[in-house]
């Protein structure tokens, strides 16, 4: 079982180069880091929309410079996918491209709609036929179905029915939609290269293709890009900003800015608050790389305990191995992070982590680490305990796997073998996010509070996922 969070998706379109396609590959293989499983990009020449879509890493699917023959024109659209409810293969790859009575759709999808069942099943009540079950096709049902002669008008009414988590990127022959969920779950992000414009999940994305960063999608917008330029639009009357503050702890790639702040600079924040609050003897901090490394540095600063790099991660390590079946115990975890022995041996060692799913992990780092010849290990966590599963586009295991909504910490300490145990307090994350001048923001914390900023259907059947 993976004992860490994964993003559903990342979204990326460029509008008007004449390398769109390969722009597009690249902004992609900057948010590989928001989905693993499937990716695929979807272009547009003026007058015909061209597709390809596989699973695998996008190195892999597009792996030479003849594919990219296969994508021609200045307008391109592209997704990478970690799946939650769509399922994993070639179904649920996106874009999604469609032809339908006004010509050809493209659409790529990050986030959840807390709806999506419901609409599925009517839909199919009346005739609607799917392919797969992600809540994307449910959304381009919509779109096909609305006879509004307007796009922006269908796009705009199809936003007043689904509710939930939703940046989308949706590309015809000859232009360009981009919008952001009322609630501004996930970033999205507005840029400029060369006179085209360019739109992504992340600013890590424009800064690979050198593109400069206009501003972000506001939640609540919708913008089209054509040959007019571009315009903006309101889904509707009201935003209720509430964005996701796990992108901030986990998810988001440290070099980029989201919410109108660098991550690095806020994950150190943490630390330096997890710090203030549990603070120990100790003769080193070490992160567990690579989601750690931010925080346990801004703790070590703050503590003035020295910081080093005890555990070494293999970036190399592919999504399926061969495992051994009794030869090398804890196989998984020994694959990914070695110990530096000469950080570790004989040392006091405090060990900063993003998060605890459930424990197992932990538990085996832990080992390691005092295999390693440590005298004292004492964890510290720069997020609350995470006791609710996320229905906003995280993929998250059902409540009860996930040890803080059953254990206590210091019951979650003695199953992981620590000598101590602390979390940032929700607190503490709201200090360090003020501190970071993102007080404007009441951001979603639903994992660690359990309070859903919108609201759902209490049986979530098509998630799967066990909220009570």
């Amino acid at each position: 079982m993976e004992e860490k969070f994964h993003h559903e998706c990342g979204v990326f379109g460029i509008y008007g180069h004449p390398e769109a396609a390969n722009l597009t590959y690249l902004g992609l293989y900057a948010l590989q880091h928001r989905g693993q499983e499937s990716c695929g990009i979807v272009a547009s020449d003026g007058k015909k929309l061209a597709s390809i879509t596989d699973t695998g890493l996008v190195a892999d699917v597009f792996r030479d410079d003849e594919i990219f023959q296969q994508l021609p024109g200045k307008s391109a659209i592209g997704h990478v996918r970690y799946s939650t409810t769509g399922g994993t293969g070639v179904k649920g790859c996106q874009p999604i491209l469609v032809d339908y009575s006004r010509g050809s759709l493209a659409l790529a999808h990050n986030g959840n709609l807390v709806n999506a069942l419901e609409l599925r099943n009517e839909l199919e009540a009346e005739g609607s036929i799917f392919r797969s079950i992600t809540d994307t096709e449910v959304i381009i049902h919509l779109l096909a179905k609305d006879q509004t002669n307007s796009l922006v008008k269908r796009v705009q009414n199809v936003a007043s029915v689904i509710k939930g988590a939703y940046c989308l990127v949706l590309l015809t022959e000859t232009r360009l939609i981009a919008a952001r969920d009322p609630n501004g779950f996930h970033p999205l992000v507005l840029g400029e290269l060369d006179g085209a414009y360019v739109v992504a999940s992340e600013t890590c994305a424009l800064d690979l293709i050198e593109a400069k960063l206009i501003r972000e999608i506001e939640p609540g917008e919708m913008i089209e890009i054509s040959s007019r330029g571009i315009q903006s639009y309101r889904l509707g009357p009201e935003s209720n900003p509430s964005p996701c503050i796990f992108e901030f702890i986990y998810f988001a790639r440290p070099d980029s800015n989201i919410f109108g702040r660098q991550v690095y600079t806020v994950r150190k924040e943490f630390g330096r608050q997890l710090a203030r609050v549990h603070p120990v003897e100790a003769d080193v901090v070490i992160p567990v790389p690579d989601s750690g490394t931010a925080s346990a540095i801004g703790y070590a600063e703050e503590t003035g305990i020295p910081f080093q790099l005890g555990l070494m991660r293999n970036h190399y390590v592919g999504r399926t191995f061969i495992e051994p079946q009794q030869s090398i115990r804890h196989f998984g975890v020994k694959i990914k992070l070695n110990p530096v022995r000469e950080v570790i041996e004989g040392k006091r060692v405090v060990v900063v982590d993003d998060s605890i799913v459930r424990g197992t992990t932990s538990r085996k780092i832990i080992k390691m680490i005092r295999n390693a010849g440590a005298k004292e290990v004492h964890v510290r966590i720069s997020s609350p305990p995470t006791s609710f599963p996320c229905f906003y586009g995280i993929d998250t295991p059902t409540r009860k796997e996930l040890i803080s909504s059953s254990h206590s910490i210091e019951e979650i300490n003695r199953y992981i073998t620590s000598d101590s145990l602390g979390y940032l307090s929700l607190e503490g994350v709201r200090k360090a996010a003020k501190m970071q001048n993102l007080n404007m923001y009441n951001f979603c914390d639903a994992c660690f509070s359990g309070h859903y900023p919108v609201k759902f259907p209490r049986l979530l059947e098509g998630l799967q996922l066990d909220l009570f």
